[in-house]
């Protein structure tokens, strides 16, 4: 054999990535026994541990899927036509529809803005096809409406559409960014700040470019607060085995749900001022903040209101992905990063590098334009889109705050408010004796008991450690998309199991 475990690139052995792991392996082979008609002390997998909202039940928003059909597909007969018609009433509603089938232009049953939505992204597309190849950095008048949405979000402040790169997912910008920063050999090596608990696509990504991750604790005590002392420490530490140049923020956080407040971004704009960071602000979850109190500040807009000193000076990429928010369009893989005060001569050869891969799936580039650009007061679909995105997020307020609830009511179990996001990362007592056995097993001690917790009850999460936790705790993560009856009854099973776990290793 040319390639073995001995011969491949050995970064890619040390890549880890909790979120697919062994524990939801498990749940996939535990489902097909259920199928088969193994009997199991329950009935059914609760898959608790992705964000993957319409997997969970969610309905996807109307409009967006109304023209993404029409752009996608050309003219077919009439028969097909019809069935068609058919087959997207009851399965497929909206603009997305109407990309994928433009014959559905043609067709009165549709709102008219839908149409017109359709009709111009497929007048930026090579030849009128979303099946045509888009620029690298993705369809010119999709990244026009991207720095339109920013500059609404950010009260006006203007954004370049040069600036911005279409991504498959924010996971593809995240990606190339860290590809760019990642220099040096032995202690000039580029070392990256990642937030413990953190998403393990940083963690992943910098083991496949076997660079140093620099990890940073958020404070627990403090609902998950980001804490300018610990960055300072956690830069100190870094500087003894690498060069951190890269500062990377989760905001609202994955997987602990907190939401950063204006002044807390700010102390981070400064602290990479001073320590010469650039700064990665993953900003996936903007829509999604919960709690009382809270709102979301952008990374790019608490910079320029710094001022001069910092705002013509400090080097910032922020991404943003389709896959969350009320949208939930996973699988369409559409995101963008925008970057702030790049190299110019550094931005091209980011454009070379996403040349690399052609460019994002143009089916998600033009998802992403119905999100950024999605109906206006006094169009059709603007009351029906409203709705629905009302309803989605008011029903993750309503999960994030019964999840944090319900977990509190456990002994041996506390989480903190899921201020935003889509996670709660409760922390768990474990025994002593379980410790030990999960020890002699070759497992984490959360591992362990994520193990047991699937194989008695079919809930499946992810263990904390996959994330990253201080040194003697233990947490893992659970997502609050499961629809509300289900997880009411998550908890029930959950907190039984808990209990039982407790007993037997006490």
């Amino acid at each position: 054999k040319v390639l073995t475990l001995e011969t491949m690139n050995p970064n890619i052995k040390k890549v880890e990535y909790a979120v697919r792991g062994p524990i939801v392996v498990r749940a996939g082979a535990i489902r097909k026994e259920l199928e088969q008609g193994v009997k199991k002390p329950f009935t059914e997998v609760i898959s608790a541990n992705i964000g993957d909202a319409h997997a969970m039940g969610q309905a996807p928003i109307t409009f967006l899927r109304q023209v993404i059909v029409v752009i996608s597909t050309s003219i077919l007969v009439q028969n097909v036509f019809l069935f068609i018609m058919f087959f997207l009433s009851i399965y497929m509603p909206g603009v997305v529809a109407l990309c994928v089938y433009p014959e559905l232009l043609k067709s009165s049953d549709l709102p008219e803005d839908a149409k017109q939505r359709a009709q111009r992204i497929l007048g930026g597309c090579g030849g009128g096809s979303i099946g045509a190849y888009s620029a690298s950095q993705g369809v010119e008048l999709i990244r026009n409406d991207v720095a339109d949405y920013i500059e609404r979000r950010d009260g006006g402040l203007k954004a370049d559409p040069n600036d911005i790169f279409l991504c498959t997912g924010a996971s593809d910008g995240v990606v190339a960014m860290l590809k760019l920063l990642v220099s040096g050999e032995g202690k000039n090596r580029t070392g990256a700040m990642i937030p413990i608990p953190q998403y393990p696509l940083y963690s992943a990504t910098l083991a496949e470019l076997d660079s140093t991750m620099v990890p940073y604790y958020l404070d627990e005590d403090n609902n998950w607060a980001l804490d300018i002392d610990e960055l300072q420490r956690s830069l100190d530490e870094g500087k003894k085995q690498c060069r951190p140049r890269v500062l990377c923020v989760i905001n609202p956080g994955n997987p602990t749900g907190q939401v950063l407040s204006r002044e807390n971004v700010a102390d981070v704009l400064k602290f990479a001022k001073k320590n010469n960071l650039f700064v990665m602000a993953d900003e996936v979850y903007q829509d999604n903040v919960y709690a009382d109190g809270c709102a979301f500040h952008s990374f790019k807009k608490v910079l320029h209101d710094l001022g001069p000193e910092y705002n013509t000076s400090v080097e910032l990429a922020s991404f943003h992905s389709i896959s969350k928010g009320y949208m939930g369009e996973c699988g369409f893989r559409g995101g963008y990063m925008e970057t702030v005060n790049l190299d110019a001569k550094v931005k091209e050869q980011l454009r070379k590098l996403v040349s690399c891969r052609l460019c994002p799936p143009v089916t998600g580039q033009a998802a992403l334009d119905v999100v950024v650009n999605p109906p206006r007061p006094g169009e059709p679909s603007y009351e029906q889109f409203t709705s629905e995105k009302n309803a989605a997020l008011g029903t993750l307020a309503e999960k994030a705050k019964l999840t944090a609830e319900m977990f509190n009511s456990i002994p041996g179990v506390t989480c903190n408010t899921v201020q935003g996001a889509m996670y709660s990362f409760p922390r768990i007592s474990i025994p002593e004796k379980a410790i030990r056995e999960a020890e002699a097993a070759g497992q984490t001690p959360d591992s362990f008991y994520a193990h047991q917790l699937l194989e008695e009850t079919g809930i499946c999460i992810v263990p904390g450690s996959g994330f990253g936790q201080r040194p003697g705790t233990y947490h893992f993560r659970m997502t609050i998309l499961p629809p509300t009856d289900k997880m009411k009854s998550l908890f029930v099973l959950f907190r039984d199991f808990h209990k039982r776990f407790t007993e037997q290793y006490s």
